[in-house]
């Protein structure tokens, strides 16, 4: 039997888009080779166990609604599911699990992360897959249940600079084509130099600056 530990967490600077990598520890206890696991990994976000400050509650509104009401809707979001593939190895070996993210903040997991200021993000691991490993007649073949998990607790500023690495100071916010239109038509009749002097210029004339 397979057990799991996520033992560490820092940015993926090698991967072409923003992204974390999870030190997972994959242990058997059998003596047995384990020729390689084909993991599938899922990763969730639970937002019940950490302490949200007032400035953090009021921007995960819209998200949980009111923070009276917590308690029924704090619920898992789903942050990603990766393949891993291991090396051989007898007892236990560690791999690098490259998690992707995305910084639209149309996607739940993303409005959440945006809206933290420090602290941790506890993060469930859950794995199936298949396990090739040398039996007595030759490989043998096992399953790794969904039943299977970790947990780990990654740090907002891990996050933070795993985004800032590809969005340095900025974010992304993803507009229908219509309004793009209308947006860089009114950029270009107010002869503003950037898309930020466009927004600011309308959050003033609607009086929320």
């Amino acid at each position: 039997m397979l057990t799991f530990a996520c033992t560490g967490s820092r940015p993926d600077t090698r991967a072409a888009g923003p992204a974390v990598c999870l030190d997972l520890r994959i242990s058997d206890g059998t003596g047995r080779r384990v020729h390689t696991v084909a993991l599938r990994v899922q990763v969730r976000i639970d937002p019940r166990p950490r302490r949200y400050s007032a400035a953090e509650a009021a921007r995960l509104g819209d998200l949980f609604g009111e923070s009276d009401r917590w308690g029924a809707t704090l619920t898992p979001l789903q942050l990603a599911e990766v393949p891993v593939l291991t090396p051989p190895f007898t007892g236990e070996t560690t791999v690098a699990v490259s998690v992707p993210l995305t910084y639209d903040l149309d996607v739940a997991a993303t409005r959440y992360l945006h809206g933290l200021d420090s602290g941790e993000v506890p993060l469930d691991l859950h794995f199936s897959g298949t396990l090739f490993y040398a039996g007595d007649t030759g490989v043998q073949v096992g399953l790794v249940s969904w039943q299977e998990e970790a947990h780990h607790r990654l740090p907002v500023a891990v996050w933070r600079a795993a985004m800032d690495a590809h969005f340095p100071g900025g974010g992304w916010v993803r507009l229908r084509r219509d309004v793009l239109d209308r947006l860089a038509a009114y950029r270009s009749a107010q002869t503003l130099p950037s898309w930020d002097d466009a927004l600011e210029r309308l959050l003033k004339e609607v009086g929320r600056e």
